[in-house]
């Protein structure tokens, strides 16, 4: 696909999604970031809202991460943090939303993206959807995403994703240590769960999800501040030559 990035919204019968896409294997930038947060919260908001899927446009790539782009333009340690701190304000938006959120999960996830698939309360994925934290590669390393997955996979698999950065883990594995709920062989049948699962809960009792999601999500309350100190050691670190360097060279 090519064409302008974009965030888009729709509800039916209960049921929103929201679409995000970018024509570098939907990367995101600060200002798509800042929309799909927006989005959400909206959604959590909205009274014709029981359910969320938060999904991305294309075949390829579910999400490519931080926008090199916008690394490579950092020039001072506030920019930096600010722009980390989209990924944190995102990542809050879903923990604080009281409508459950599945995550369609149709390709392959980097960085922020495995951040943002582990954020999700649910995640129906395609047996496409590999993983790789690339972030201590390239100078700094998934402090902001860091609590998301580590909820979800434990810390030693989280570390291991981390420390050996320029290896890919498969859908199976992630289907294995928790990050996917379910695993699809096509996307035919991975729709299919996604609809099933979607107009479930659109028949649920809103009360009572909001309740299970606060179970589910205990002891999180800290993260506000906790994801924005993240956002501020990233920010920091991707001012170094190495890092700079390093995406220097990726993009070439």
């Amino acid at each position: 696909m090519n064409g302008t990035p974009y965030v888009k919204s729709e509800t039916h019968q209960a049921i929103t999604t929201i679409e995000f896409y970018h024509p570098q294997s939907n990367s995101l930038p600060a200002k798509l970031l800042q929309e799909i947060a927006h989005e959400i919260y909206a959604a959590g908001a909205a009274f014709d809202t029981k359910v969320i899927v938060l999904r991305s446009a294309g075949e390829r790539a579910f999400c490519a991460g931080a926008s090199f782009d916008e690394l490579l333009a950092i020039n001072n340690e506030k920019d930096g943090h600010q722009f980390f701190s989209g990924f944190a304000h995102v990542i809050n938006a879903m923990r604080k939303c009281p409508k459950f959120i599945i995550g369609r999960i149709h390709g392959k996830c980097v960085g922020g993206g495995v951040g943002i698939a582990a954020a999700v309360d649910y995640a129906i994925a395609l047996d496409k959807g590999d993983v790789k934290l690339s972030e201590l590669s390239i100078g700094f390393g998934p402090f902001v995403i860091a609590p998301a997955v580590e909820r979800k996979i434990g810390i030693a698999a989280f570390g291991a994703l981390a420390i050996d950065a320029t290896l890919w883990r498969n859908a199976e594995w992630c289907h294995r240590k928790g990050l996917y709920s379910e695993l699809h062989h096509t996307v035919e049948e991975m729709d299919e769960a996604v609809a099933r699962l979607a107009n479930t809960l659109a028949h649920s009792s809103p009360e009572a999800m909001a309740e299970l999601k606060k179970v589910l999500w205990k002891d999180t309350d800290h993260w506000d501040t906790l994801l924005e100190q993240r956002a501020a050691v990233s920010g920091r670190l991707a001012l170094s030559d190495f890092s700079k360097k390093a995406i220097a060279q990726i993009k070439k």
